[in-house]
């Protein structure tokens, strides 16, 4: 975005603010539902000013609307179960975008799972009182200790994230004379992120068991979104078995007798229809099928089939819940989950030829996104969700399949909107700019240890200015933090007005979601406190670090 472009934004996101705390209103649509603007122009939270929580519990201070979450948990919740009418759907809270004892609890009395993926994150949960079938174990590199308190506990999904990791669970559940609840975790070629999404056949990244081999053309896939055709001859993954069977005959008489059942490509046999598992082999087969067989054929010769075997023949020590699959963060629509959807389901019904295993469940992750700034756009759950329901049943429908349970991974649509960042002002410093324009830099007494995102992903926020009514005039400005990095940046554009001053009360929206949770101790920053408010008042959820547990932990002579 140009200078020219941030400035058109912000001052229209000035005035909104400006608008909203004249008429003591809402301060726009990405604040906590029971964020105001009172008559003296201070910004409240459930009727309690930013300065005054401050005056109260110091400075920084993250704040979470807990009736903002319980609200947003209950609506995701519903609006799965309302989408995926006539399937079973699990709603887990991804813990890594903000998790406490308080927040699990309130989580779970919703309705939700949790995820979690750290000895830390599974504590918390056990010990905020949830039991261990209400809990989820993710991770790339689970330690022993972690899998075995998962195991312990009867985690409702321990998500295997790479081909060896079968046997270490296998092995420990054993030991502890246990069966351990699986999910395979499969990347499967589409990664997404805002409204843009890409299709591959293979992935580069650290999680996940690949879907197809490398080297595996995406434009196999393609079939998925043309099954309208597939007739009830197709016996799927056999056709390409019969179709290179006969390409390979010496003479018509041998290619008349090639029926399905006999092995194909690397030994893998393919036996199981289950639409139609009796002989059609004397059906003429069309092109939708023979690309159907096609796909199937390349996921039976895939990494992640091979690991859904090896988890079904430990069948006495783990138990196949189902697969998983993440695609990416802040997505706005249900596109690419879509089509990770099909390749998933395509999954499904391959393991069901090979092996004639149907798998109960098939996780479709996270990454529903939200609006961190004015105008900016945010996924519409139940819609989009409707959309993504329709494609399952369809694409099942069409591939001879029962519906799967469904199941979901929100974090940052829950806690993200339901957070707000207090800051007092500190240093405003103009500096003049090459253009002939200023811009003011708004020291604060936080940063980049209190929110990490703006630095390592470019994150954009805004931000009000909470504890009075400012100038109508207002002035391009940059909020930054106290560290010593040029980068420590909380908000790159926002209008304020042209009167800030040391001393003032600064109020960031959005920040629910990995800030405390990414939080650090640069510089030896403090961790600021977490204050949960709600209609009931305002309490202390994780209270602030202070320098005597800084010095606590260096231990050195």
């Amino acid at each position: 975005m140009s200078d020219e472009q941030e400035r058109t934004q912000t001052t229209a996101e000035a005035a909104e603010a400006t608008n909203a705390t004249r008429n003591g209103a809402r301060p726009g649509a990405i604040w906590p539902e029971a964020t105001a603007v009172n008559a003296d122009g201070e910004l409240t939270f459930h009727g309690r000013t930013a300065a005054g929580l401050l005056d109260e519990f110091g400075s920084p201070l993250y704040l979470i609307d807990t009736d903002e979450v319980r609200d947003r948990a209950r609506h995701f919740v519903r609006a799965a179960a309302q989408a995926f009418s006539n399937s079973t759907t699990h709603v887990s809270f991804a813990g890594k975008a903000f998790l406490s004892k308080e927040i699990v609890r309130i989580v779970t009395e919703s309705g939700m799972y949790v995820d979690t993926c750290t000895m830390g994150e599974m504590r918390i949960a056990l010990a905020a009182g949830v039991p261990g079938r209400r809990l989820v174990l993710h991770g790339n590199n689970k330690s022993d200790a972690e899998i075995a308190l998962a195991v312990e506990q009867g985690f409702a999904k321990i998500v295997v994230d790479e081909p060896d990791e079968p046997a270490r669970i296998a092995a420990i559940a054993h030991r502890l004379g246990k069966r351990a609840r699986v999910m395979l975790r499969v990347t499967a070629g589409i990664h997404a992120g805002g409204h843009e999404y890409i299709s591959t056949a293979h992935e580069d990244q650290k999680f996940g068991v690949p879907l197809v081999p490398a080297g595996t053309d995406a434009a196999v896939f393609g079939v998925l979104d043309h099954l309208d055709d597939v007739t009830p001859a197709a016996s799927n993954a056999r056709m390409a078995e019969r179709r290179a069977d006969a390409a390979n005959a010496t003479d018509t008489a041998d290619a008349e007798k090639t029926r399905p059942g006999d092995h194909l490509g690397e030994g893998r046999e393919l036996r199981y229809d289950v639409r139609y598992p009796y002989d059609l082999s004397h059906e003429e087969v069309g092109p939708t099928d023979r690309a159907l067989a096609e796909a199937m054929t390349a996921v039976a010769d895939g990494p992640a089939l091979a690991v859904l075997k090896d988890i079904a023949a430990r069948h006495e020590d783990l138990e196949l819940v189902g697969i998983h699959s993440h695609i990416g963060s802040n997505i706005h629509d249900a596109d690419a989950f879509i089509q990770a959807a099909k390749r998933m389901m395509l999954l499904r019904k391959t393991f069901y030829a090979t092996d004639a295993i149907t798998v109960p469940e098939v996780d479709l992750g996270g990454g529903y996104s939200v609006a961190y700034v004015p105008g900016e756009d945010s996924m519409d759950i139940d819609a989009e969700l409707g959309r993504l329901a329709a494609a399952v049943h369809d694409v099942n429908r069409a591939l001879g399949m029962p519906d799967p349970a469904v199941s979901f991974e929100p974090g940052r649509w829950i806690v993200a909107p339901a957070g707000v960042t207090l800051y007092r002002v500190g240093t405003v410093k103009p500096v003049h700019l090459a253009d002939g324009t200023t811009r003011t830099y708004v020291s604060v007494d936080g940063g980049m240890s209190d929110n990490i995102r703006p630095a390592l992903y470019g994150a954009d926020y805004t931000a009000l200015l909470a504890n009075r009514r400012g100038s109508e005039r207002t002035m391009l400005s940059r909020v930054c933090g106290m560290h010593c990095e040029s980068g420590d940046i909380v908000v790159r554009n926002v209008q304020l007005p042209d009167d800030i001053r040391r001393g003032d009360v600064l109020a960031v929206p959005v920040t629910g979601a990995y800030g405390r949770t990414m939080a650090s101790n640069y510089n030896q920053a403090l961790i600021p406190a977490v204050v949960g408010v709600s209609e009931a008042g305002a309490h202390v959820m994780i209270r602030r670090q202070t320098i005597d547990d800084l010095l606590a932990l260096d231990v050195s002579d």
